[in-house]
Formats: C-alpha cells, sequence, structure tokens
C-alpha cells in the first residue's frame, strides 16, 4: 500500500491545531521539520511509522503548584512544570529553568529541542526540560531555598537517576541545583545522581559552568578548521554575559581570538581594544557577584563605551556568539551583520535567530552553527556527571575538558555527515538530521509505544 508523502503546510497545519497558542514551540518545530520532511520522504520507514507527528507529542507533561513563604511571612504561590519529551534513547535529561515569563509553551520548546541535542551528543540522555514563574532577582538566599524545597517536594515523585535526570538552567545555578539535590536526598532517603550541575563536593563534575560556554567555541574552533582556518585573531562579539556567554570569552581569548562586545538587558559593552583575561575577571565581579550592569565596566576601563539600550549585532566582526535567549537576533540584525563581513554565527543560546534570521544566514551560506549542536557542551558534561555518580569516581579537570572537546567533534561530524552540499555544510540541516536519526531509529526498534 502506498502511503502519501509528508507537506510542510500539511504537517504545520496540524501541529499548530493541536497546539494552539505556542508560537515558539510551532517555530521549533518549522525549524526541524523543514529539512527533516524531505530526508523522511526519502526514507520510507519513517514515514510507514509516522516518526515525526509521534516525535511532536511530549511522552508525558506534568504541571503543579508550588507554595512556599517568602521572607516577611507571606505565602506565595507558583506554577511549576516538567515535560518529559522522549525517552527512547536513555531517561530523560534536561535543565530546570526559574523565570517569571516561562509558560508551557517555553518548555515544550525547549524539550523539543533538547531530544535533538542529547541525541548528537552520542551520550545515553532522552530529553526534559522544567521549571516554574519563579522570579530569583531580589530574593533572600532563604527564600531561594524554600522555593527549592518546595518545587522538590513535587518533582521528586516523577524524577530518578534511571527516570528523569534534571540539570541547571537560567535562573537555576550551582546553588539552587544544590538545594534541589538536597531536598530530593532527604525526601526520598537515596544518594543516587539524580540532579546534575551540583557542586564538586556534592558529586558534580568539573568544568559543569564553564562547559556550555567552552563547548559552543570548540564547536566553532572545528568549523574554521574545516575551512583551514582557527580562531586566533578573529575579532568576536558575544550577547549576553551570564555563564554562557562568560565562558565562551574566556576560551576565545584563551585561543588567540579578540572578544569586541558583551551585553546585557541595559544594552552593549563594546571594548574597541578588545577584553583581555584582566578585564573578564572584571566582568565576573561585576555579573557574579556585584549582581551590577555592565555599565559598571566603564568606571575602571573608560576607554570603552556603552551602548544603551542596543544589542551588539551592528558592531563589525568576524564572529558572533548569540548567548542571551531566545529570538534575540533577527532578520536585520543579521543582514547588518552579513553587510560587516561577518563570517560565522555560533548560537550559544537556545534559538537566539529568528526564522528571518535563519533564512539569511542560510541563503548567504555563511557558518552557521544552531543552538541543538553548538550549545550541547552543557548537556554533555551533565552526562558525564551521570556517569561519574554511577561509577562513584570523579575524573580531573583536564580528563572532563578533553572529552567535552571530543564530544564537540563528534557533534561537529555528524553534522558534516548529514549537512555536507557539495562545497558547503548547511550545519542547520545536518545538526536536524542528524539528532532526528538516532531517535528515529530506536523508536522504530522499540515498536508502536
Amino acid at each position: 500500500m502506498p502511503f502519501q508523502k509528508l507537506k510542510l503546510d500539511t504537517f504545520m497545519n496540524g501541529l499548530t491545531k493541536r497546539n494552539p497558542g505556542e508560537k515558539k514551540f510551532h517555530q521549533a518545530v518549522y525549524e526541524v521539520a523543514n529539512d527533516l520532511i524531505p530526508y523522511i520522504n526519502k526514507n520510507p520507514q519513517y514515514l510507514i511509522e509516522n516518526i515525526l507527528e509521534r516525535m511532536t507529542e511530549a511522552d508525558r507533561i506534568i504541571i503543579f503548584r508550588v507554595c512556599w513563604e517568602d521572607k516577611d511571612g507571606n505565602v506565595r504561590t507558583n506554577r511549576g512544570y516538567r515535560v518529559q519529551y522522549s525517552n527512547a534513547i536513555g531517561p530523560y535529561k534536561g535543565g530546570i529553568r526559574f523565570h517569571p515569563d516561562v509558560n508551557l509553551d517555553t518548555f515544550k520548546f525547549l524539550a523539543f529541542e533538547q531530544m535533538f541535542k542529547n541525541s548528537l551528543t552520542t551520550l545515553p540522555m532522552g530529553a526534559a526540560k522544567g521549571g516554574a514563574n519563579f522570579n530569583p532577582k531580589g530574593k533572600t538566599d532563604r527564600e531561594i531555598m524554600r522555593f527549592c524545597q518546595a518545587y522538590m517536594a513535587e518533582l521528586h515523585r516523577h524524577i530518578g537517576h534511571n527516570r528523569d535526570i534534571p540539570a541547571g538552567d537560567i535562573g537555576v545555578g550551582q546553588r539552587e541545583i544544590n538545594y534541589l539535590f538536597g531536598q530530593f536526598k532527604k525526601t526520598e532517603n537515596v544518594f543516587t545522581g539524580t540532579v546534575t550541575g551540583k557542586s564538586v563536593e556534592s558529586g558534580g563534575s568539573f568544568i559543569r559552568k564553564e562547559a556550555t560556554g567552552y563547548g559552543a567555541v570548540y564547536f566553532a574552533k572545528n568549523m574554521l578548521a574545516q575551512k583551514g582556518e582557527s580562531i586566533k585573531g578573529k575579532s568576536c562579539i558575544i550577547s549576553g554575559s551570564g555563564n554562557v556567554a562568560q565562558y565562551a570569552a574566556e576560551k576565545i581569548i584563551e585561543l588567540g581570538g579578540k572578544v569586541l562586545a558583551l551585553s546585557d538587558s541595559k544594552g552593549t559593552l563594546f571594548d574597541k581594544d578588545g577584553v583581555n583575561s584582566e578585564k573578564l575577571k572584571h566582568i565576573m565581579d561585576i555579573k557574579n557577584n556585584k549582581k551590577s550592569p555592565l555599565e559598571e565596566y566603564l568606571k575602571v576601563y573608560p576607554k570603552a563605551e556603552f551602548h544603551k539600550n542596543k544589542t551588539p549585532w551592528a558592531i563589525p566582526c568576524d564572529m558572533a556568539f548569540p548567548c542571551a535567549t531566545e529570538n534575540e537576533l533577527d532578520e536585520e540584525d543579521a543582514k547588518k551583520l552579513i553587510s560587516n563581513n561577518c563570517q560565522a554565527v555560533i548560537e550559544g543560546a537556545n534559538m537566539p535567530a529568528t526564522p528571518g534570521a535563519f533564512k539569511v544566514f542560510l541563503d548567504k551560506k555563511i557558518l552557521f552553527a544552531p543552538g541543538k549542536a553548538a550549545n550541547a557542551g552543557g548537556v554533555a558534561i551533565s552526562g558525564l556527571e551521570m556517569s561519574q555518580n554511577s561509577m562513584r569516581l570523579q575524573w580531573s579537570e583536564k580528563e572532563i575538558d578533553t572529552k567535552l572537546q571530543e564530544i564537540m567533534e563528534k557533534i561537529h561530524q555528524r553534522c558534516l555527515d548529514y549537512g555536507t552540499e557539495k562545497n558547503h555544510v548547511n550545519y542547520v540541516k545536518g545538526a536536524n538530521i542528524g539528532g532526528f536519526v538516532k531517535v528515529a531509529n530506536t523508536m522504530l526498534q522499540h515498536g508502536i509505544l
């Protein structure tokens, strides 16, 4: 019996009807389906078993109330989430995000992206994402502890080291992870690697906080090496000034690149002389310890400039690293980068480029690394932390960094395998198909579930 081939518009119409109003999720699926549908139509085993539609439905969505008491004795209520997306290739794995603007759409899009990202690492990890519409900014340490404990008081029944292993994300750093892990340990009366991103003393891995930023730069290094080039001497701009941006900058500087700009919610810091290691330490102190705007940098380095309410994309550069948040780089930004002769764009955040920006980069055939490939370093180290916890051992910082470089090389090769087109590599296509194949083949092997 012949099977009708998939059409992108028809498929997306069905998806939007099933998931009304979830624009980020629609965007994430469209970007992937655009590459996958031609591939699936040429490989009917995926068509016959309706794999793509099955992959766009989460295994399980958990929504719950989180009640906690603030410093003034007021009882507060937030909404908690966990989207367990796919455990085809391993236990559910993905971060927890605390941010006032998150909703179900946010977590579905992130979990869907996570499925491809985790597949590309080659590690046996499924995909999940979760968190709460809780704003940690301005909260005391005790308030954050109480909220983490209240969140885990519900979440604990849905996770476990062979079921679902959460990690950190925006608003959830090592402090929050330690509180979450402590509550899980107390509630379940077990010490297992159920949460990753812990402090080293609690069984965490070295270079976890650095991993996403380092990994993005390692991926960029592989992209350039494919063309016989290196990061040395390249001028780079970075959006964001959190962990990902900071450690991307650190690695770029280490490899001989020149960091010209970083940004925060107030605007963009531009230093035409370049941010060296000493200047970067000052930025880390401003953002991590003082919790202050980047503009304070000018008090110590007055030759720099701060462009209020501006993004960095108009600054001429060789390489751009969007490391802040989703949809931060639009079509006009992409055109500015191209007009300023930018050679490569590497996504350190999840889906920071809009569909319009995507199209500009792909049409111009510049080096463009999608987040599901380039920012997989964080979850890769989380996967290695899971292994260390299972074996009751701890690898050294040097060993972990070597393993991270090897994983990013494998992800790059996967993109080459599925994205090479004549004399050009379409890294978006390579990441989408490369991530899809492993999950889809496993689903076929497991039968209709």
